[in-house]
């Protein structure tokens, strides 16, 4: 196990709960005051954009269009996902630790 799975096991739980004293429940007001907003700005944009979509004029895109667009769309996400894969991979074998020259190491022991 490396150090931070240390770190986590001693941390206290009320850690991330500012002003929280032992025991004590923590209000859901929060939460509420932050999705309340975030559904209405995600309801908003879908209107919008169902609109938009709805509303513009001219030629219908063609079936190559359609094509471009899936696989635009299918290659983002792939991407995305193949970075957030490696992003979990490096930081879970050690490889964001940070380096140093043990060669510069063995000198600074012995000033």
């Amino acid at each position: 196990m490396g150090t931070g799975s240390t770190y986590l096991a001693i941390m206290p739980k009320d850690m991330g709960k500012p002003n929280a004293k032992p025991g004590q429940r923590t209000s859901h007001l929060g939460a509420i005051a932050l999705i309340v907003p975030l559904v209405a700005i995600l309801a908003a944009a879908g209107w919008y954009s169902a609109r938009a979509w709805v509303s513009i004029e001219g030629p219908p895109m063609p079936v190559t269009g359609y094509v471009a667009m899936t696989l635009g769309v299918v290659f983002s996400v792939v991407v995305g996902c193949g970075l957030m894969a490696l992003l979990f991979y490096s930081s879970r074998h050690g490889y964001d630790e940070i380096s140093y020259d043990q060669s510069q190491q063995r000198d600074d022991d012995h000033d």
